[in-house]
């Protein structure tokens, strides 16, 4: 800002200097004629003729003698001094107008060289963010048609009374996006729980955090159960709005068995990835029955009884063999089951087709095996 206003500065004594020598040549040129008019002329005509000029016109040196001798020596004198300070004011203008660059140049290209590298890269980083933009959109768009495409190709599917799987339990439900509107609903409810096993096969696309496979909300109490990992924190099982941390780590787009149990009893849970035992602990929740008549849903955390969901906790990924126990599995049961020795459908929610409704693009296809996805 300093140097903007020395250079201003600069600017507007140059353009004055200018203005005033302009005055001064124009004086000048008035001299000369008056000078001109005053040699010309010859005896006493010539001087009556200055003198009615002189009384005609305005006299604009003021009192100038009347004899036209000396007249013409102070025009003389007059004509040199305004030659003299018009040279002086040329020097001290050229001087002054040449010493700006010499001065300042440096510091000015220096700032204008500081300003141009700053609009390049705002330029860049513009044009960095409109590309990457550009591409969040294109794969957004992708993912919606996949998503759009399959749910056509299942209504087709049911549309032709294609719907039966090879076995009722045969199936999975896919959450191909991180939405707020994709999800699955198991029909049935809970009775009131004194213990559960909670048991699935799951497969997780998404990271950091797979979101949550499954949330059971009552009326006054949305988290009653709940499994979720949110971002970087662990997987977290809340009962009746009670955490514990589960060292389990199923992040890596792998199919995975997860069992989780609880008794209200001093509020015991034990958690199994694989059929193996990786964490237990108590006091979650102790003494609190499970409320019954509440909603379960796959795939969202819910605010509210049934809604409110939020896409930063959804599931993205695949699950399958949901099934919920009123029991604590012995670990037995459950490595067997993770290790496909047996098939033991929960006897509280069972994982059959006509149990599971599937909503905003979510979809139910047909699972592999249970060897393949070991």
């Amino acid at each position: 800002e300093e140097l903007k206003a020395t250079v201003l500065q600069l600017r507007e004594t140059v353009l004055q200097q200018k203005e005033t020598i302009g005055s001064q040549r124009e004086a000048i040129r008035e001299l000369t004629g008056k000078l001109s008019r005053c040699e010309g002329a010859d005896g006493k005509s010539a001087t009556g003729a200055w003198k009615n000029e002189v009384g005609k016109g305005k006299d604009t040196m003021g009192d100038l003698p009347r004899d036209p001798a000396l007249v013409i020596e102070q025009l003389s004198r007059t004509m040199q001094t305004l030659k003299d300070r018009l040279e002086s004011l040329e020097l001290r203008a050229n001087v002054s107008y040449a010493a700006l660059p010499s001065d300042l140049r440096e510091m000015l290209q220096r700032r204008l060289g500081d300003l141009e590298r700053q609009l390049l890269s705002k330029v860049a980083e513009l044009e960095d963010e409109k590309s990457l933009l550009h591409n969040e959109t294109s794969a957004h768009r992708q993912k919606t048609e996949s998503a759009l495409n399959a749910l056509l190709e299942r209504v087709s599917e049911l549309e032709k009374g294609n719907s039966a799987f090879k076995s009722p339990d045969e199936f999975k439900v896919s959450l191909p996006l991180r939405t707020n509107y994709l999800y699955g609903k198991i029909k049935k409810t809970l009775p009131e729980l004194y213990a559960f096993t909670v048991c699935l096969w799951l497969r997780s696309s998404a990271s950091p955090g797979i979101g949550t496979p499954f949330s059971y909300a009552v009326p006054g109490q949305a988290n009653e159960i709940v499994l979720i990992e949110w971002g970087n924190n662990p997987i977290e099982l809340l009962i009746n709005d009670k955490v514990a941390q589960l060292p389990l780590f199923i992040s890596d787009g792998k199919w995975h068995h997860i069992c989780i149990t609880w008794t209200t009893r001093d509020g015991m849970w034990e958690a199994f990835q694989d059929g193996e035992k990786l964490g237990t602990g108590e006091n979650l929740a102790p003494w609190h029955p499970i409320k019954p008549g509440g909603v379960l849903i796959l795939g969202q955390e819910q605010d509210t009884v049934g809604g409110r969901f939020d896409a930063t906790q959804a599931f993205v990924g695949e699950m399958s063999q949901f099934n919920i126990w009123d029991r604590v599995l012995r670990a037995e049961d459950i490595m067997n089951i993770a290790n496909c020795s047996i098939n033991m459908p929960g006897n509280i929610i069972p994982w059959v087709d006509n149990n599971v409704d599937v909503f905003g693009g979510a979809t139910k296809w047909p699972v592999e095996t249970c060897e393949e996805r070991l």
